[in-house]
């Protein structure tokens, strides 16, 4: 017989913290259900009300059964239970880690986090290893397209205004057109790309590319389809449509990542927990659209029955979480 876990309490969380605590070593799908179920918010109150009583941080106790309770859930429950500067972070640090590093997994904290919390994500991430971000990706070896872009990104984040001009994203949206279509077809300026990149905010480059279209009658990626420069084009292609599309973006990595023809072996948990509480209802209409079924039909039919399995499906059940 199971019992209720996470109940709700008049008296803040203290006793769902005792049924937790009481569980340790006969964890099952019942506390990842429930768990998955919370919001960020009520998260965050559950982990310092058990650290209060118990002395013991709850993620961290996840994270160290990944032995006892299955690798994959321990490290998605882990992810699930920290802050969302920390996820952040420890995502960034897993990245480099990576024998080639996972550029798409940065691309989506640089374009996907306001400025506010880059900052916060930075100094989780020299708090937790003792070393600045910015700095590691400028020491990425060996050198690539996606590492330039990151920079860029990086640098916008402190440099940006935060109102957005019309006046300016003209002025860019002809800038870019005169760097690559509108001097020869293929060609491309890698560093008036990446100036621009580095001076704007994400919500001035996303008015900048509307812009572009409006004037050229076309998307800009449409313009990076030929030519040389192939590789950076690759790569601005992908953080363009990060950018300025993320529920398309992230339906197509998901749906890559449950039928196995994706590289990044972390997407689906990685998309799955930091877009919940975004627009995981949007990702989940798009997948639907696009591949004819729903996202939870496509994780029960490609991932093995368990308790990986529930916590993914109950973050996909959960889309009326309000954001915190």
């Amino acid at each position: 017989m199971g019992t209720k876990i996470l109940t709700s309490s008049s008296h803040g969380f203290e006793n769902e913290c005792k049924e937790i605590h009481d569980s340790w070593g006969r964890l099952n799908g019942q506390l990842v259900r429930s768990l998955a179920g919370r919001s960020n918010l009520e998260r965050q109150q559950i982990r310092e009300t058990y650290k209060a009583m118990y002395g013991e941080d709850m993620a961290i106790l996840l994270q160290k059964m990944q032995g006892q309770f299955g690798e994959k859930v321990s490290a998605a429950l882990f992810m699930w239970m920290v802050d969302t500067h920390e996820r952040d972070a420890i995502v960034a640090r897993e990245a480099f880690r990576q024998g080639d590093a996972n550029y798409k997994a940065l691309v989506e904290i640089f374009v996907g986090r306001k400025s506010s919390h880059i900052v916060l994500i930075k100094q989780a991430y020299y708090a937790r290893f003792r070393r600045h971000l910015d700095q590691d990706i400028i020491n990425l070896e060996p050198p690539h397209p996606y590492q330039k872009i990151l920079v860029a990104l990086a640098a916008s984040h402190k440099a940006h205004q935060v109102d957005v001009s019309q006046h300016i994203a003209k002025c860019d949206a002809r800038r870019l057109y005169e760097a690559g279509e509108g001097s020869s077809p293929g060609a491309i300026e890698e560093a008036v790309v990446l100036e621009i990149l580095s001076k704007r905010s994400i919500p001035q480059m996303k008015l900048t590319l509307s812009s572009y279209k409006h004037i050229y009658g076309h998307e800009y990626t449409k313009s990076l389809a030929n030519g040389n420069y192939m590789e950076f084009k690759d790569a601005l292609k992908i953080v363009i449509k990060c950018m300025c599309n993320p529920p398309n973006y992230y339906a197509k990595v998901l749906y890559a990542s449950i039928k196995g023809t994706a590289a990044d072996k972390g997407a689906l948990a990685r998309v799955m927990i930091s877009r919940a509480e975004v627009d995981m209802y949007e990702i989940q209409r798009i997948f639907k659209r696009r591949y004819g079924m729903e996202l939870k039909e496509a994780i029960c039919e490609s991932i093995p029955s368990g308790d990986y399995r529930d916590f993914l499906v109950a973050i996909a059940s959960t889309t009326s979480i309000i954001t915190s």
